[in-house]
């Protein structure tokens, strides 16, 4: 490599047409460029400089297609000779010597390349360290460019400059990063339209209206105008270019004023009306469909007719004639029969003088009005038509001095029709407001040119904005006011045109989807044709400064709205906040607003992905301060909720991090690299599933039990809770938000201290059981479907019941149920009826203190059996059920000490049901799993808080993992357990409730789809509602080793060896060397493959560079000038070559 040659920049492109990839290097010490050819191995030939001029020091570089001729060519930014230099390529690796293009005092940093006027030539845009920080050259499609078009940001240091459509416009727009001021600009593109020199095309004697439409059926606009001096019009047919065939005459009446076309006759061919001035008439001209048309028909009109329009007037789907009379002051209504015949006018009243016709809607009633301007009174009328070919008395409106062009559009956007007029000797053109109810705003006045004879409509600039062109008689040009769509209008833009121009139409001849202007040169005896183009510009400059002391570490953007419109979200290290400001569909951006990361987090480092699988955008922020890793999940509306933090902290400062799939389960996993360490770790995001406590309702006096059910019939969960001292059931009715009704009170047993719930009559309506320990009873409650319910009734159980539950014993489709005796050492079998009464019970021995029970089929035989935890045996029985309401003798499996309380599920989904117990002395669940015969392997245990009483099971976390809620009587908390899907589980999370917890029951209360715990405190008198809600966080699933010393600084992802599977790559900056780990698609990878690069490697990438359909792989390395590109060959291992970069 050689010496002094400080390399800036490297880019890529195909020089020499060979289809292989080749670089070019702009070499700031030594004033040149280097090409480097590629070849189909990967590897990169010797280099060819091109000088960039003395003390040049080229700063950056930019490709892309400067002259059309498929041959790349690259624009360089010489910031020390102020300039812009262009090598156009010969396609075969050498270009023509440097063409400069001078930016005056100012030094260029970044370039860019794009089409920023839609000509689709190539323009170029290049930030500087000048006030006027970014000059945008336009290209003429040869390889020369325009002077520059400088704009400020107020920077005078933009070092970077950034290209893309920011606000979905179809059109470039720039953003530009400044790091004098802490800050980045946006410069939107906008369509800057401007008219080409006039075009010529010879008519009759004095031309003095025009109207446009396709007349020969080609989908081109042609022209037909009216000739005042030879009584005859002239049609033009359009080529689609923007020029017009020879004229063709008819002859028409005398002296022909005005024109206007439309389908007469319903034969979907456009035929023509003209307004005779002279001999009083209109005459009809019918089209054959070819652009030639019948001789005129004529038909009787009021006193000098100066303007005609044709419009469906009476609601008949005809076509009809609506004519100015000027010398009678009149108006002529001429109803069409739809054949190309009309009837006889009927004439109203208008001003004085009246010149012009406009017609529309002005008052919503679906009926066409219309409006005439009166040149001798300086108004306007407005006629409302009945919608039957009639109309009402005029209604005047003042505008300027001797109105004569009338057009109507809304203006403002506010779907009300408005009026503009042009007034001659104002040199002004009024804009009359429309309200939608017939009446007008006062006049708003814009200046034009001299004496405006004609005036048209339409969106020039393709903005959505309506805009006005008006012809100046005495000026011999038009004027063009852009509209801003609030109803005001831009300062005219003048063009030239013939003499005495007297009407103007608008359409697009060329179709480029821009409109162009037509104008009738009077004393000319031609028209001029103006052709519509873009040149380009840059507007509405858009700066976002940061809190001082932000300290700006990292950028990403993305859609986080679901809006279509790109955001921005900032890593903001000095304020310990991430940033977003979400785009406009104008190319703003809203404020920005902050997430917190923690005190001392310094946020560092971001990666963007849909981590939880709602398709809705999530950001993962590696907080150095803190060593952790914040994730924040979006909602789609971008909007951010972080996830509580339970642990991801790391022994060592995060570097760098990547979100990719790397099992290929359509789930992200993190890559983390840290700062002065030998390794990288996979990180795999999970719901841990958070609770918070809502709100604590009242109950009666030591609640003991807790159950959930739909009682009366409205699809939300409610709560019956068992009061152990009052002897009775509370009932709370939800509302579906996590709300109740007040409690509803039923009488039961002594000593109620366990519930149940059950269809026991089957009506369809939920019904209660309780077990009551002081009278050895148990209650049944049967529903009534609207949340009351009947008087208990009661039966006799052994001594002590303290658990029941339900199901059927018998195969008879009716429920029973089962009591726990404590002190008779049995289970009780009650059999139910129809009616919902139940027999005697029939009893089964269990080891001593029967304390709790479940029932489900545990030998898969499609028979309910039942599970017993036995408080001072330490045990659980299994006891198998016959299917006829009898159960065989126990095989009971040991548990820790006392337990209290058991449940059933599948918790290592092998689909077979295992056993839950919570253990009261040894603060321990105890996991039996199943082997699907009725007997179960040795226990698994795992921590709770102190003296577990209650057991609920769910999918917490909505991962497929039943997990579980337990209450500790002891420490009044509620443990979260998650589980593994193999029998074991996470480490239990707590969650603080009322004094002495001692049931928890699960539902959905607020109707979230996501589990929620309501839990029984017996001491407080009170049950706890806590709702549950996502919350993500990762959990270390791989560590991989790079290496001793390795110093581990960037990783890219990809598929090395072709097997499906994503690897990863490292660039280790301490022993400069890349290590490829190639993954087995489960989170496991091969040992590292190690190859040598140059010195301190900082950055890498991967890329197919030899179009072999195989990755390769290109570092950046921080302390030499060669960079390192590696072929991936089909063996073991991929050769190395390094590149040399400047002599």
């Amino acid at each position: 490599m050689g010496h002094d040659s400080f390399p800036f920049v490297v880019t890529s492109g195909d020089f020499n047409s060979d289809n292989q990839i080749d670089l070019v290097i702009a070499n700031y010490g030594t004033n040149n460029i280097g090409i480097l050819l590629g070849t189909n191995k990967g590897i990169f030939v010797n280099q060819t400089l091109f000088s960039t001029g003395l003390n040049s020091h080229p700063y950056s570089i930019a490709v892309g297609h400067l002259n059309d001729d498929t041959h790349l060519d690259i624009a360089i930014a010489n910031h020390g000779n102020k300039n812009i230099g262009i090598l156009l390529g010969h396609g075969n690796g050498t270009f023509m010597n440097q063409t400069t293009y001078s930016l005056g005092d100012a030094s260029p940093y970044a370039i860019g390349i794009g089409d920023f006027n839609k000509d689709k030539r190539m323009d170029f845009v290049v930030t500087t360290n000048s006030t006027n920080n970014i000059a945008v050259l336009f290209g003429y499609g040869n390889g020369s460019f325009a002077n520059p078009i400088l704009y400020s940001t107020g920077s005078s240091s933009s070092i970077f400059v950034g290209i893309g459509d920011l606000n979905k416009d179809d059109r470039l727009d720039i953003v530009v990063i400044n790091n004098d001021t802490s800050s980045i600009d946006i410069l939107l593109g906008y369509g800057k339209f401007s008219f080409k020199n006039q075009k010529t095309y010879s008519t009759g004697s004095y031309p003095i209206s025009l109207a446009t439409g396709d007349f020969n059926n080609d989908s081109r606009w042609d022209i037909v105008v009216a000739n005042t001096n030879d009584n005859t019009i002239s049609v033009l047919l359009g080529y689609g270019n923007g020029s017009f065939a020879d004229q063709t005459k008819y002859s028409t009446g005398s002296y022909p004023r005005s024109v206007a076309i439309g389908d007469l006759n319903n034969d979907t061919r456009w035929d023509i009306v003209v307004a005779n001035l002279n001999d009083n008439t209109i005459s009809v001209l019918l089209g054959y469909g070819n652009g030639s048309f019948a001789d005129q028909i004529k038909y009787s009109t009021g006193s000098y007719p100066t303007s005609v329009v044709v419009s469906d007037l009476n609601n008949d789907t005809l076509l009809d004639i609506v004519v100015v009379n000027s010398k009678d002051n009149t108006v002529s209504v001429i109803i069409g029969y739809g054949n190309g015949t009309f009837a006889d006018q009927k004439q109203y009243v208008t001003g004085a003088y009246p010149q012009c016709i406009a017609v529309g809607d002005f008052n919503n009633d679906n009926r066409l009005d219309f409006a005439v301007s009166n040149s001798y009174d300086n108004t306007v009328s407005v006629l409302l038509g009945y919608g039957n070919g009639s109309y009402a008395d005029q209604k005047k409106y003042v505008v300027g001095g001797y109105p004569q062009p009338i057009a109507v559009g809304d203006f403002n956007n506010d779907t009300q029709l408005d009026i503009i007029v042009a007034n001659a000797l104002d040199n002004t053109v009024s804009v009359l407001l429309g309200y939608g109810n017939s009446s007008f705003a006062r006049q708003r006045k814009f200046s034009t040119g001299v004496r405006p004879s004609s005036i048209a409509v339409g969106d020039f600039n393709n903005d959505t904005r309506l805009d006005i062109v008006a012809v100046s008689v005495y000026g011999r040009n038009v004027s063009v006011l852009l509209g801003y769509g609030n109803g005001s209008f831009e300062k005219q833009t003048k063009y030239s045109t013939g003499t005495n121009p007297l009407y103007v139409v608008v359409g697009d001849f060329n179709n480029d989807t821009l409109l162009d202007i037509v104008v009738a040169n009077n004393f000319d005896g031609n028209i001029s044709v103006l052709l519509n183009y873009d040149t380009g510009a840059l507007a509405h400059r858009i700066t976002f400064a940061f809190d001082n002391g932000s300290l700006l570490q990292s950028v990403a953007v993305f859609d986080f709205n679901n809006d279509s419109l790109l955001d921005i979200v900032f890593a903001n290290y000095g304020t310990n906040t991430i940033g977003i400001i979400l785009g406009s569909s104008n190319g703003t951006f809203g404020n920005q607003t902050m997430f917190s990361t923690g005190w001392n987090s310094r946020p560092y480092s971001i990666a963007i992905g849909d981590f939880d699988k709602d398709d809705q955008m999530d950001i993962a922020v590696a907080n150095r301060g803190t060593k952790t890793i914040d994730l924040f999940l979006g909602n789609g509306k971008g909007a951010f909720n972080i996830q509580e933090n339970y642990g991801n902290g790391f022994n060592s400062t995060p570097l760098a991090i990547a979100a990719g799939d790397l099992n290929n389960d359509g789930y992200l996993e993190i890559v983390i690299a840290y700062d002065g360490t030998d390794e990288i770790d996979v990180l795999v995001a999970h719901d841990t599933k958070s609770f918070r406590k809502q709100k604590t309702y009242a109950t009666g006096s030591r609640p003991s039990s807790v159950a959930t059910g739909d009682f009366n019939n409205d699809t939300l969960l409610d709560i019956v809770v068992v009061d152990m001292y009052d002897d009775d059931v509370s009932i709370l009715l939800g509302y579906g938000n996590a709300s109740f009704a007040h409690q509803s009170i039923y009488s039961t047993g002594s000593g109620s201290i366990f519930v149940a719930v059950g269809d026991f009559n089957n009506d369809r309506v939920l019904d209660i059981i309780v077990a009551n320990t002081m009278n050895n009873t148990v209650s049944i409650l049967l529903g009534y479907g609207n949340g009351s319910f009947l008087h208990q009734t009661t039966y006799s159980t052994g001594n002590r019941p303290t658990s029941v539950a339900v199901g059927d014993f018998n195969n008879d489709s009716l429920l029973d149920f089962v009591v726990a005796n404590f002190y008779d050492n049995t289970v009780g079998i009650f059999l139910g009826y129809v009616n919902g009464s139940f027999g005697s019970q029939t009893t089964y021995s269990t080891p001593p203190s029967p304390r709790s029970v479940a029932v489900d089929d545990f030998n898969n035989d499609k028979i309910l059996d039942i599970v017993v935890a036995n408080v001072y045996n330490n045990t659980v029985s299994v006891l198998l059920g016959y299917g006829n309401g009898s159960f065989a003798e126990q095989t009971t499996y040991s548990t820790g000490y006392h337990p209290e309380f058991v449940v059933v599920g599948d918790f290592n989904k092998d689909k077979l049901l295992d056993i839950v117990v919570a253990n009261w002395q040894s603060n321990t669940v105890s996991v039996l799993l199943g082997y699907g015969n009725s007997s179960f392997a040795k226990q698994l245990t795992s921590s709770t808080g102190a003296s577990p009483s209650s057991i609920g099971v769910a999918d917490f976390n909505n991962d497929g993992q039943l997990d579980i809620a337990v209450t500790n009587s002891g420490d009044n908390t509620v443990t979260v357990l998650f589980g593994y899907g193999n029998g074991s589980f996470a480490n239990p999370i707590a969650y603080v409730t009322d004094a002495f917890p001692n049931s928890v029951a699960v539902g959905d209360f607020n109707n979230d789809s996501r589990s929620d715990l309501v839990v029984s405190n017996l001491w407080s008198g009170t049950v706890v509602l806590l709702l549950g809600y996502r919350n993500y966080d990762f959990e270390k699933q791989t560590t991989l080793i790079t290496g001793n010393e390795s110093r581990p600084r960037s990783f890219a992802f990809g598929d090395f060896n072709n097997d499906s599977q994503i690897d990863i790559v490292v660039a280790n900056s301490d022993t400069n060397t890349v290590c490829i780990f190639l993954g087995h698609g489960n989170y496991s990878f091969t040992d590292r493959i190690s190859l040598l690069t140059e010195s301190t490697p900082i950055s890498v990438a991967t890329g197919d560079f030899n179009q072999d359909s195989i990755l390769d792989i290109v570092v950046a390395n921080y302390e030499t000038e060669k960079n390192f590109a590696a072929a991936n060959e089909p063996s073991p291992y991929p050769s190395n070559t390094p590149i040399l970069l400047a002599p």
